[in-house]
């Protein structure tokens, strides 16, 4: 992130909390944002939901929020005198010698020249819809991307062939320029050069000399077992390609899950809930439910189980490191709505057998 960045961009803005919100908090309020403006279900909100996700991908990152944090408090609080009044360039407030270039040089890395260090790619979104099982069990995608790659032509230089870059004079391949105002000294990334430290004279035809042109390739990639909805997989080094060397961003998969028919899910246990007969419940019986994993597995219910009664099957739910989740079925009574006469008698029968009635303490209990 640049300085102009770190002054322009509010990242706690746009996710709407506080400096000093927890990583908790900023995570919560990155879902809620993503599911708003995901291009998916929201064809409009494309911009506002890439500005959320660089948000969330400073922020998210305590060495990237802790920097972010430092460069804005550098850059973003504006021009600054000494106890007696006079100036003071930002050289002398960290106490280096070589001014405004070494200072910059010495945030960004090394003490080389900001406008030609390398520099990361920039991280790439893209978004998957899983079915409910496939995220259970994890599963491998292919994703198509477009994104910002170097000029074939130009090698990523920007300068035309037989051409080549030129240090700027204007900043001496800093990428910044330190400016007095009434008494203050501040830097600013330099408006010759536009930061890069380099001019081009002749550009690129086919990039406009920016050095990049949008790519479009595609990619396999896997999907862990156990991913939930909303969250995110990061693939290290399948990003944007560096700049000068750099190495390449990341790719930030955005994950969507489909709900099943019938299972449900409460962190790594697999919810399912398997209709009984009245018979089945009052003298108990052995029934057959499915699984997430394919092989049905049969459940003993004892006699007198109650109508939503959950039992626990081991080891048959999400996968993990060690071992997996269990799944959780609840019985459920069910009640037919339409009755054979023979079936009627039979229960007048059992009414009539039945000597206890359920409802016998309820009227008569106290206030």
């Amino acid at each position: 992130m640049n300085a102009r960045d770190s002054v322009e961009k509010d990242h706690y803005a746009t996710l709407g909390v506080v400096k000093a919100a927890s990583a908790a908090d900023i995570k919560k309020a990155y879902r809620k944002l993503a599911r708003l403006h995901h291009p998916d279900t929201n064809p409009g909100g494309e911009e506002r939901f890439k500005a959320v996700s660089e948000a969330y991908d400073v922020l998210s990152d305590e060495a990237k929020r802790r920097e972010y944090d430092e460069q804005r408090a550098l850059f973003g609080s504006g021009p600054r005198a000494g106890a007696s009044g006079a100036p003071f360039d930002l050289g002398d407030l960290f106490g280096r010698a070589g001014g405004v270039g070494d200072v910059l040089g010495g945030m960004f890395g090394g003490g080389q020249r900001a406008g030609g260090r390398p520099r990361r790619g920039a991280d790439v979104e893209a978004a998957v819809t899983l079915s409910f099982l496939d995220a259970v069990h994890g599963v491998t995608v292919p994703l198509r991307l477009t994104t910002t790659g170097a000029c074939e032509t130009c090698r990523g230089s920007g300068a035309a062939r037989g051409t080549a870059p030129r240090t700027c004079e204007v900043c001496g391949g800093q990428g910044v320029t330190s400016r007095n105002q009434g008494g203050f000294a501040f830097a600013e990334p330099c408006t010759a050069c536009r930061g890069n430290g380099r001019v081009v004279d002749t550009p690129c035809a086919t990039c406009a000399g920016s050095g990049s042109t949008s790519q479009e390739r595609t990619l396999t990639v896997r999907v862990p077992a156990g991913v939930e909805e909303g969250q995110r997989v990061r693939v290290a080094g399948r990003g944007g390609p560096g700049d000068r060397g750099g190495p390449a961003g990341d790719l930030l998969v955005l994950v969507h899950v489909t709900p099943h028919t019938l299972f449900g899910r409460k962190g790594d246990n697999v919810t399912l809930t398997a209709p009984v007969t009245f018979p089945e419940a009052a003298l108990g019986a052995e029934v057959r439910v499915p699984t997430p994993g394919g092989s049905p597995v049969t459940l003993r219910i004892p006699a007198g189980t109650a109508s939503g009664r959950t039992f626990r099957v081991r080891g048959r739910g999400v996968p993990r490191k060690a071992g997996a989740g269990d799944l959780l079925v609840t019985v459920e009574v069910a009640v037919p709505a339409r009755l054979p006469d023979a079936a009627a008698e039979a229960l007048r029968s059992y009414a009539a057998a039945m000597p206890d009635d359920p409802r016998a303490g309820l009227l008569g209990a106290g206030p």
